[in-house]
């Protein structure tokens, strides 16, 4: 609901503060009085173009900013989610815009500044504006099925499933296709390479594996080189161990002549176990060493085959295992061919036929809905001095390329307002007049099912007067039971139905003509309606009829 307008400095307006509530606010004053201003302050806040004509005279810039109480599960809050708007629960939604005049503009939401487009979309959810050039909400015929859906209580769930599987049938056939394609054309290389993979049939991790045991067996090898060389100085009749002992055995047959030659005796022997222990532990090294020449071979070969294989395909050595897999799969599809195809073509035309099953239940629900609405809508318009019109919700068939997750109808509301004339969309036969009776017809007749929670009509009741003023005036007054109204109206019958009265007024001092706005109590009430009844001069028969104006109100 809209509870708060701000304007300073637009056009004639130089500072108003206005205050809303909720039921029908009426908006009226003299020709001239800058009705439309306010409107067009109001357009402005909601997201229309910005003009630097806006800009009251002398003046840098003109501000306006709009206040809403929305609740938490009103779709203007899901939009502000979506765009990090979020504001403390409980606080209302401000929308302020700014206009310089040199002709730049600024716009914000919750004192973040935002788009000018996003601007206009949460102002599409909060607002309806209906006057003599709309162009948004019920004239909107993209916005038709959505209201006769709702009208209606029609829930497309089940086609919008059925829709979704079936586009993601057709994504997985042409994903399909597009792999047999690719396949056919490469068959030899794929049969080559797959069997020469299965031929290497590499293993993860294989290549570090073969490294690091090539490596070793290399160093083994140098390792058995150096133990051979160092054995040779211990073995044969030459060896060092050999003439070590043929030394001890001449030592022994002296050693008693002197004590130190004994003890030299007793030195060498140890020398011999040391060195017979050297040796023992020598072959045993050797033994030890993995130093197999051609286990050596073989490792150096299939490391050699997988970095050829993977510079081939390139691909490190460890991904040849998932390549190997990954066009043993592409081989595989080629084989099984129109077979795979054949099975998603057919989950395809399961798909759509469970589609256009479901997309059919949807056109008869439409369309019987449609003819409720149009009753509704025809025991609207005699009353409203629109007895030879004729109101239809035309439901169509799309062309295939149009069908969408909400099914495949077009809605359109037409009309004719002759008799014996063709139906055709509301804005091109209807008058500016006639134009705002129809969307009051409509508005009363789709009201249950909800919609904006503001509207504001622009002069409704241009050219009507009499009965056809108050059966507007009633209809305002029903439909303000369900949502805010602000109504611009120079008719008197329709005035007095409102909830709150604002009268807007043009002054002049000599130097600046100004514009303003003021709520009125019941006295100044009652003698607005009587100048909207009787013209410049105020009689007391108008103001009898005021009073008898406002006493069902």
């Amino acid at each position: 609901m809209l509870t708060r307008l701000t304007i300073r400095d637009v056009v004639l307006i130089e500072a108003l503060d206005l205050e809303f509530g909720a039921g029908l606010g009426v908006l009226t004053g003299e020709t001239g009085a800058g009705k439309s201003i306010l409107l067009d302050a109001m357009g402005l806040a909601l997201g229309m173009r910005a003009d630097s004509g806006l800009v009251r005279s002398g003046q840098t810039q003109a501000v306006v900013s709009v206040s809403f109480d929305i609740p938490p599960d009103h779709p203007a809050r899901a939009l502000l989610s979506e765009n990090g708007l979020d504001g403390e629960p409980g606080e209302p939604l401000v929308i302020r815009r700014i206009v310089r005049a040199d002709g730049g503009s600024r716009a914000l939401v919750n004192d973040q500044a935002v788009s000018a487009g996003l601007v206009r979309d949460i102002g599409a959810l909060l607002v309806e504006i209906h006057g003599q050039h709309d162009d948004r909400g019920l004239l909107n015929p993209r916005g038709h099925r959505a209201l006769l859906d709702n009208y209606g209580e029609i829930d497309a769930g089940a086609a919008e499933a059925h829709f979704r599987a079936w586009g993601e049938a057709q994504a997985a056939l042409a994903v399909a296709r597009e792999v047999v394609e690719t396949a056919e054309r490469d068959r030899e290389w794929l049969e080559h390479a797959v069997a020469e993979l299965r031929k290497l049939a590499p293993r993860p991790g294989e290549e570090e594996e073969l490294a690091t045991l090539r490596a070793n067996m290399q160093k083994g090898a140098r390792l058995a080189e150096d133990i051979a060389t160092i054995g040779a100085l211990f073995d044969g009749s030459e060896g060092g161990l050999a003439l070590l002992r043929q030394a001890a055995r001449r030592l022994e047959r002296i050693a008693g002549e002197h004590e130190l030659l004994e003890q030299a005796l007793a030195a060498m022997d140890r020398a011999i176990i040391e060195a017979s222990d050297a040796e023992d532990r020598l072959a045993d090294a050797a033994a030890a060493l993995d130093c197999d020449p051609r286990r050596l071979e073989d490792a150096e070969t299939r490391l050699f085959e997988l970095r050829a294989i993977a510079r081939k395909h390139r691909v490190e050595p460890d991904s040849l295992a998932a390549l190997a897999e990954e066009l043993g799969d592409k081989l595989a599809a080629l084989e099984a061919g129109s077979g795979g195809l054949a099975a998603l073509e057919r989950t395809v035309e399961e798909a759509k036929a469970a589609y256009l099953d479901t997309s059919e239940r949807l056109a008869v629900q439409r369309r019987d809905a449609a003819l409720r609405l149009d009753e509704a809508v025809a025991s609207e318009l005699a009353p409203l001095k629109l007895e030879t019109a004729v109101f239809r919700t035309a439901v169509t068939s799309l062309d295939e390329a149009s069908w969408g997750p909400k099914g495949r109808d077009r809605v359109e509301f037409e009309i004719s307002t002759n008799p014996g004339a063709p139906l055709a969309p509301l804005t091109r036969i209807a008058s500016g007049g006639e134009l705002s009776r129809f969307i009051l017809a409509l508005k009363v007749a789709l009201a249950e099912r909800g919609g904006a929670t503001t509207m504001i009509f622009d002069e409704i009741d241009r050219g009507v007067g009499g009965a056809v003023a108050s059966a507007i005036g009633e209809r305002l007054h029903r439909l303000a039971e369900r949502a805010q109204l602000l109504v611009v109206t120079h008719s008197p019958q329709v005035a007095a139905r409102g909830s709150r009265h604002l009268l807007i007024e043009k002054s002049n001092d000599g130097l600046v003509t100004r514009t303003s706005v003021a709520m009125l109590d019941e006295d100044k009430r009652r003698e607005e309606i009587a100048r909207m009844l009787s013209g410049a001069h105020v009689t007391d028969e108008a103001r009898a009829q005021a009073t008898r104006l406002l006493e069902p109100a």
